[in-house]
């Protein structure tokens, strides 16, 4: 019995992480900046400035452009599988009301093209592993091509995959404020998603549990094995503590990245990089080893 108990030990004894290398972005080039998005490979960056502009940073080429100067509504942009950036700008019309607008940006030719009316309501940018796509509950919608590929999405309590060109509607657990931040693991076959007051699930492409890693917001796929989160607190009126940690996607492990007191946030994955700010609106980007 000791022996199986040593055994069944070792795995979690032996997983390291080490922090490579942490640098600051931006510094003396932007101002503040938020909700950072990597694209897959790592070599682009979509934040969002302090008055709600929408800005992409090249880190090969070290250069800023700006995608739109509107508010982008509820910080939802994504970079597509084609390479365009799918976002939703919003206005207050004269009636009062709130009005979003989907729209794509192609980095190469810097053209912005409207994808979807103006519609009262909410517009979710979905990436997809062949495009992107714009999805509304009313049904005007829009995809880059009948066949995206692979994305995940959620709307209230329900998480949507597509795969293959097929839509697949699961609620795997019970929560009464809903889903957020759904992201699709590298190789397609996985989900995983934040549930409030459940915290992270991960999921198959059938809806099936495969592991609920603990309660932390805003997961990503590291690679396909390793998913990094926010792990923040607060008194109820502002954050008191946040910081940037490593989980293994069967919630059997955990390491932190960064102290409670750094608050950090926001993290995003894509090219073995990993990119968060803090709650000044400083940009970091860090690399790391996993030591098995």
């Amino acid at each position: 019995m000791l022996m199986m108990a040593a055994a069944a030990l070792l795995p979690s004894m032996a997983q390291e992480v080490e922090v490579v290398s942490r640098q600051r972005l931006l510094q003396d080039v932007e101002g503040p900046a938020y909700y950072p998005v990597l694209n897959q490979t790592g070599d682009r960056l979509l934040f969002l400035s302090e008055n709600g502009s929408l800005k992409y940073y090249d880190l090969t080429d070290n250069v800023t452009t700006t995608v739109a100067d509107g508010y982008v509504a509820g910080h939802d942009a994504c970079w597509g599988g084609d390479g365009k950036v799918y976002f939703v700008t919003q206005e207050v019309a004269d009636n009062h009301l709130i009005y979003r607008t989907g729209k794509s940006f192609d980095p190469l030719t810097h053209k912005t093209v409207q994808l979807t009316e103006a519609q009262h309501g909410a517009v979710c940018a979905v990436a997809a592993s062949r495009g992107g796509a714009l999805r509304a509950p009313g049904g005007n919608s829009y995809q880059s091509q009948g066949d995206i590929g692979s994305s995940a999405w959620t709307e209230g309590s329900r998480v949507h995959i597509t795969v293959n060109g097929e839509e697949r509607v699961f609620s795997p657990v019970d929560s009464w404020a809903g889903y957020l931040w759904a992201s699709l693991s590298p190789d397609g076959k996985r989900v995983a998603f934040f549930a409030a007051g459940k915290g992270i699930v991960v999921i198959d492409l059938r809806g099936q549990i495969l592991a609920m890693p603990g309660n932390y917001e805003m997961p990503c796929w590291y690679n396909n094995d390793y998913l990094v989160a926010q792990n923040a607190t607060d008194d109820g009126h502002q954050f008191t503590s946040s910081q940037i940690v490593l989980l293994k996607s069967d919630g059997m492990w955990k390491a932190e990245l960064t102290k409670p007191a750094s608050m950090a946030m926001q993290p995003t994955c894509g090219g073995g990089k990993i990119v968060y700010t803090t709650i000044d609106g400083l940009l970091y980007e860090m690399k790391i080893n996993i030591y098995e």
